[in-house]
């Protein structure tokens, strides 16, 4: 998976953050937290409307380059900045099906981040009333339609 590193500056109420390798893609948010997220939205926005206008999505430049980058290291050397590398994930418009093992840890943890995000619980989120789910195990299984 791709990640693009943000800079984050700001106070309470006021964050923003933007991506030296995206140019002009950049988000606010009231919280950090809010700010990740807006942050994440507004990349695959960039990234899905560089791609429609025809454009290349360039190579995040690893954390040394950003650094000897001059305005990047001055923002971060004065205090004004913060780095975050933030996942790019992009919406393929296609559904996929799948039945997966995962830690029941990580589990865990994807439930209660979807439960925070729309404070509704995961298999809802899923609009799947039929998900099984073993915390015991780690196991998810989504069943066939046909498994009535």
């Amino acid at each position: 998976m791709t990640s693009f590193t943000a800079l984050i500056d700001g106070k309470t109420d006021a964050y923003g953050v933007y991506f030296p390798d995206l140019p002009g893609c950049t988000a606010m948010g009231a919280t950090l937290e809010e700010l990740i997220v807006n942050a994440a939205e507004a990349m695959r926005d960039w990234v899905d409307v560089t791609v429609e206008r025809g454009g290349a999505i360039p190579e995040p430049r690893p954390i040394e380059a950003l650094l000897a980058d001059t305005e990047v290291h001055e923002d971060i050397v004065a205090g004004r900045a913060l780095l975050r590398s933030v996942p790019l994930v992009r919406h393929s418009g296609r559904p996929a099906k799948a039945n997966l093992s995962i830690d029941s840890g990580i589990l865990a943890a994807i439930d209660a981040e979807a439960k925070r995000r729309n404070d509704i619980p995961l298999d809802s989120a899923l609009g799947n009333p039929d998900w099984e789910r073993s915390a015991a195990d780690g196991h998810a299984d989504i069943p066939d339609e046909d498994d009535d």
